[in-house]
């Protein structure tokens, strides 16, 4: 007896030490097993934690269980023994599990066993957080009972500590789900309102766009044409200190070769044939505010002199002038072309490159953001309501489907002006796949398109259209034939002939 007594001791000792110098609770439960395993001589043991927030017990520490098993033992309140024992918060004893009709078995590794099963609830400010459970030898109900006295203690003993640890780590888990909050609000601060995208390219552009705002760094855009790059340019514009100032744009692409410097620079008069009088260039006009030199990889490499010495020392003099003019400007530039190609070729200075490229910013194309195309597309669907009076209320399915499956070479841009034509093409208020322009319909990257290539037959247009119009309308009334039927004054009898002959579900707009 004094044996045992000291063996408890011993065993309630080194769990004590495993609380003071363990702070992960599965390393701790695990710990905790151990020393039961090599003192008491189970034959498998687990502990269970109740997951915050929940009535469900799960695994976090066993002995004697596979990795695959342990992921079975999940137990709510009320099932089986442990999960009793979870709900009634006092112990049980099964003498043998394999005659108890209540033990479940969940984890699957006690088929045919015949063992003792004893489980105790940790119990925190009268709160069950968990449960210890252990598989011994079948003995004597007096020798179970204190067995079970002296599984009590030791989950006593750890109750504590298992709620402190379980504190620490949801407090953590608050902290990082605050922090993403935060984030996100901040994401949502920074997106600025004339551009619509949710994509995760897209929320990592409103972050950059935020981080460079308010500094007077240089920003170079890059993307392809149509991405929206004018419009970053503008948000990080009135985003900025700056914000009061003017937002000059020029774009160096449309600008006639014997027109760019004086464009840029302006001229005095007379300086050249026609310059009847001085004029400010648009660094002048920029002056205290931003300027944005779109398409900037087409300047050519003369004026890319006279550039690169505007950024450097924001000096320069007009066309025919001789007074060195100072402008405080924020220069934002944006490009379509590749420059390190260009550079390459020698048609365009490395030296500009890097006083350009201070802060790159990339503007990912339509195709690789295609979870914003709806959204862009109902973003532009209001606008052109708005605009040309219109109450379209909804985009059709099939012209959904060809505007997820089209490559977009245009980009935003494209999608903009496709709208509108669907807006002002339309009959009635939904935009349908035939209201498309052909571009959608014809090419082969959709497959969805009413007209192949090399045009349709009148009956292949028809089945077309009535698909379309079949399957809005059982979307509509959440696939009931009758009701399409009335709504689109046929008979069921037809309807269901048509449906049968197009290859359409019904059951699927249920």
């Amino acid at each position: 007896m004094e044996t045992k007594t000291n063996m408890e001791l011993e065993v309630l000792y080194r769990i004590s030490q495993a609380i003071t110098h363990q702070h992960d609770v599965s390393a701790l439960l695990a710990e905790v097993l151990d020393i039961i395993e090599t003192e008491m001589g189970m034959a498998r043991g687990t502990l269970t934690l109740r997951q915050p927030g929940t009535d469900t017990l799960v695994i976090e520490a066993s002995r004697g269980l596979t990795d695959e098993e342990k992921k079975r033992g999940q137990y709510q309140f009320g099932e089986g023994i442990t999960g009793r024992v979870a709900k009634t918060g006092k112990p049980a004893i099964i003498p043998d599990i394999s005659r108890e009709p209540g033990f479940l078995n969940l984890t699957g590794s006690r088929r045919n066993a015949r063992m003792a099963f004893l489980c105790v609830p940790i119990i925190h400010r009268r709160d069950v957080i968990g449960t210890i459970s252990i598989d011994r030898p079948r003995a004597s109900e007096k020798d179970l009972k204190k067995d079970q006295y002296f599984l009590q203690l030791v989950a006593n003993v750890l109750a504590e500590a298992v709620a402190g640890i379980r504190e620490q780590i949801e407090e953590r888990q608050n902290l990082l789900a605050e922090n993403i909050r935060l984030k996100q609000e901040l994401d949502d601060r920074y997106r600025p309102g004339n551009i619509v995208g949710n994509c995760s390219s897209m929320r990592a552009v409103f972050r950059q766009m935020a981080q460079v705002a308010d500094s007077t760094a240089t920003v170079l855009i890059r993307g392809e044409t149509g991405t929206g790059k004018e419009l970053v340019a503008k948000a990080i514009h009135h985003a900025s200190s700056r914000r009061q100032g003017p937002f000059i744009s020029v774009n160096c692409a449309a600008l006639p070769e014997n027109l760019i410097e004086s464009e840029l620079f302006g001229h005095e008069k007379g300086s050249f044939t026609g310059a009847a009088q001085q004029r400010k260039g648009r660094f002048e006009l920029a002056n205290g505010g931003t300027l944005f030199l779109d398409e900037v990889g087409d300047v050519l490499p003369a004026v890319q002199v006279r550039l690169l010495r505007v950024i450097q020392e924001r000096a320069f003099e007009r066309v025919g002038g001789h007074q060195t003019i100072v402008v405080n400007v924020r220069l934002i530039a944006a490009t379509s072309k590749n420059i390190e190609e260009a550079i390459k070729r020698e048609k365009f200075r490395e030296d500009l490159y890097y006083r350009l490229n201070v802060f790159p910013i990339h503007l990912p194309p339509l195709r690789e953001r295609r979870a914003d195309i709806i959204l862009l597309a109902d973003h532009f669907l209001q606008k052109y309501n708005a605009m040309h009076h219109k109450t379209v209320k909804r985009i059709s399915t099939p012209a959904i489907n060809m505007m997820m499956m089209y490559h977009w070479p245009g980009n935003v841009r494209e999608l903009e002006n496709c709208i509108e034509r669907a807006v002002l093409s339309t009959s009635d208020d939904v935009i349908h796949g035939y209201t498309l322009p052909p571009s959608l319909q014809t090419s082969e990257a959709t497959h969805t398109g009413i007209l192949p290539d090399d045009g349709a037959s009148l009956q292949t247009m028809i089945a077309s259209y009535e698909r379309e119009l079949i399957v809005d309308a059982l979307k509509k009334f959440r696939g009931n034939a009758t009701a399409v039927a009335r709504h689109l004054r046929a008979t069921k009898r037809i309807i269901h002939y048509k449906i049968r002959r197009l290859g359409i579900e019904p059951r699927h707009y249920k």
